[in-house]
């Protein structure tokens, strides 16, 4: 079921607790209505993963996750034949293909008569799909979510401009295959190397950031209902405040989930020295920005921060 308008993104976006911006949902409603990618860049762990998966529990579409990496390469994300039950199937036709050999003078004879029957080992039944190829043969349309893309080389990012051109992928044993569905795409990236244009041309751009102070805390008063109103404001009060840092990682949106899931857990009544001093490492990945947020929110620790 495609989205009707803007509005409706909306709607169902936070149906599946996903807060979305007017940027989103135009975004999401003009890559279904013009049939085109969309590339989301912005911090790690600000939402963008998460916006595939709502997208499609929104549409009550399959989600096909392609995770990238360096190294990854075309077999990986496109296909592989399974060799192991190719050579099963060999040793259970051993006496048929005797008799397709039998009467063969030479190898080369062998090799050219083994040649006509290779279609029947080079099928659909030995191809095992990785998530490209199952995106484009699902008998329904899915939301693909190329994940990271920054992360892989240089190499897979240009095969990947035929597959978001023509939504097609060349398989030299069995040809070309067309998408029986146009997937809807979303691709990810954490702006850890700049992409190429080709790539970009071919996608609507959005940019995900960190929310603002209000938009933030509505999140946590949604993925966190049981944690007090005013604990979760001092608490988004308090990541708001970490972000402005020099630090070498601030906390993303799901950092601050984790922490806010954290207080629950210890039944924290406010954000105070103790508290703060015991939780600062669910929020801070790294040992000097822990010690330089002790610094500059409490004068070593010894005070709790400021809330706004």
């Amino acid at each position: 079921m495609m989205f009707n308008d803007r509005s409706d993104v909306s709607q169902r976006l936070s149906a599946q607790q996903y807060i979305t911006s007017d940027e989103i949902a135009t975004v999401i409603y003009l890559a279904q209505s013009l049939g085109k990618p969309v590339l989301a860049e912005g911090p790690a762990g600000v939402g963008k993963t998460e916006l595939a998966k709502a997208w499609a529990a929104a549409l009550g579409a399959p989600l096909v996750r392609l995770q990238c990496y360096e190294g990854l390469d075309e077999g990986k994300a496109l296909y592989e034949w399974e060799y192991a039950k190719q050579m099963l199937y060999t040793q259970l036709l051993r006496d048929t293909l005797h008799n397709v050999l039998g009467d063969v003078n030479s190898l080369a004879e062998a090799a050219n008569r083994l040649a006509q029957e290779e279609d029947v080992f080079f099928s659909e039944n030995f191809l095992l799909p990785r998530p490209l190829l199952r995106a484009l043969t699902s008998d329904e349309p899915v939301v693909l979510l190329i994940d990271e893309i920054d992360r892989a080389d240089v190499e897979f990012e240009a095969f990947l401009l035929e597959v978001l051109s023509d939504f097609q992928v060349s398989i030299p044993e069995l040809g070309t295959i067309h998408a029986k569905h146009q997937p809807m795409v979303l691709l990810t990236s954490n702006n850890t190397r700049e992409l190429s244009e080709a790539l970009k041309r071919r996608c609507l751009y959005l940019y995900v950031g960190y929310p603002t102070l209000d938009a933030e805390l509505d999140i946590v008063r949604l993925k966190v209902p049981d944690l007090r109103p005013e604990l979760a404001r001092q608490a988004v009060a308090t990541v708001q405040q970490l972000r402005n840092m020099d630090l070498r990682k601030v906390p993303s949106i799901s950092e601050t989930l984790d922490w806010a899931h954290a207080l629950v857990a210890l039944n924290a009544a406010s954000i105070d020295e103790e508290t703060m001093n015991n939780t600062l490492t669910v929020l801070l990945k790294y040992e000097a920005d822990v010690q330089k947020a002790r610094r500059m929110m409490g004068n070593g620790g010894r005070r709790g921060p400021a809330t706004r």
